[in-house]
């Protein structure tokens, strides 16, 4: 059987051809090897392309004195394989803007969205200029230059802490996290408010990020940020979902009255945990189990009671926990056990601020507030792709909550 000769390619012959002077890595991937050269070749027939098609569009249009190329001028531009020295076309009349690489633009597109990228995921300017240098063959981007695309972020996210919110959301989750920041020359310890809600179809959406003026979390903070959901047009809230703070569902009372505020079981949990030694607090967490995880009411109050007969004697502290705080657990028992999960625990906020924490622990110090926004929102966004399906048994959920709440919410 006769072989069919296969058919020459001139693209491998004209790879064969270019690689012949090249010797070494450096020839090909270096600041002045062939791929740069390529790209730079590249780059400019597209911008002489460009200019071409900006010129025949004028031409057809009734021009006195019709439009024509006056040479070119120099730029420089930082791309993924270093510096670019570009030849930019120009026109006689001024009109011609380049898409490719606009005026004033000293970055080839791509390259910003690589530096917030790895910027997102907790990397400082230095180990990000190491990083791209070595993915890119050499390709040296200063630290000033990935700064100033960090800092390019800043009005992004200014305008997300402004933007419009939906009027109602069914679950609001309210919770802090610690950072560090150097304030009038000294560090303080700050408390990073996050705010997470749950929307009509399910979806998971962060409404904010604010730092507080204290070392400490506080209600009368928290009072600010509710103010300023509101403000933001988030009219109601159908169940708060909060830590034990002192004050917290006051705070959110005053902001909306007919909000059920629920208290998160993990940080009840953990807040009595504090007062009993390792040795115990498998059994003591086991023991505390039926209470919320009862079936009704009354039997969780039979729980609480079984609990503190076989433990008050020596942990007081842990009951009294329960007792003081048992207006802001019940709500549960409202609805059905498949739902319950979704309602009374934080786990939602809990997964988000442990992904913020893996990135912000690389920053022991943040020079600015605006630091801190720029950094969360950009891992923010990150965390948020994961975010593609409602969260679980939420048509449940929504039946449940057009029948507590028909005035205020409809399925």
């Amino acid at each position: 059987m006769s072989r069919t000769k296969k058919a020459p390619n001139r693209v491998d012959d004209l790879l064969d051809e270019l690689l012949e002077e090249c010797h070494s890595p450096e020839d090909i991937l270096g600041e002045s090897g062939l791929m740069s050269q390529i790209k730079k070749r590249l780059v400019e027939r597209a911008l002489a392309g460009e200019l071409n098609h900006h010129l025949k569009s004028e031409a057809s249009e009734a021009v006195i004195a019709p439009n024509s190329r006056n040479g070119s001028s120099p730029k420089t531009v930082q791309s993924t394989d270093g510096k670019l020295e570009l030849s930019i076309p120009r026109d006689r009349n001024g009109s011609f803007e380049p898409i490719l690489v606009p005026k004033h633009q000293r970055r080839i597109a791509g390259l910003d969205e690589k530096i917030l990228a790895l910027y997102a995921r907790g990397n400082s300017t230095r180990d990000i200029s190491a990083q791209l240098e070595e993915l890119y063959g050499g390709a040296k981007i200063s630290a000033a230059v990935i700064s100033e695309v960090i800092d390019s972020v800043s009005e992004d996210v200014k305008a997300w802490q402004s933007s419009p919110l939906e009027e109602v959301y069914p679950i609001v989750y309210l919770d802090a996290l610690y950072v560090n920041i150097k304030v009038s020359g000294r560090v303080s310890k700050r408390a990073v408010y996050v705010v997470l809600g749950i929307d009509r179809e399910g979806e998971k959406q962060l409404l904010g990020l604010w730092v507080g003026e204290a070392e400490t979390e506080g209600a009368k903070f928290w009072l600010k940020v509710l103010t300023d959901l509101k403000n933001r047009g988030l009219r109601d809230i159908l169940i708060a979902c909060c830590d034990g703070l002192k004050g917290f569902p006051q705070a959110i009372e005053a902001v909306y009255p007919q909000t059920q505020v629920q208290l998160c079981i993990v940080h009840l949990m953990r807040n009595c945990m504090k007062y009993v030694p390792w040795k115990d607090r498998k059994a003591v967490a086991a023991d505390l189990k039926p209470i919320y995880r009862a079936a009704t009411l009354a039997e969780s109050e039979a729980a609480l009671d079984a609990f503190a007969a076989k433990w008050d004697k020596a942990y007081p502290a842990v009951s009294q926990i329960w007792i003081r705080n048992w207006e802001n657990v019940i709500p549960i028992f409202d609805y059905p056990m498949e739902i319950r999960r979704v309602i009374y625990t934080t786990n939602a906020i809990e997964s988000l601020n442990r992904s913020l924490r893996k990135v912000i622990k690389t920053k022991a110090v943040f020079p600015s507030e605006d630091a801190v926004f720029r950094l969360m929102y950009l891992a923010m966004n990150n965390i948020s792709k994961k975010w593609n399906r409602p969260i679980k048994d939420w048509r449940a959920a929504l039946s449940h909550f057009a029948i507590l709440f028909p005035e205020r919410f409809s399925a």
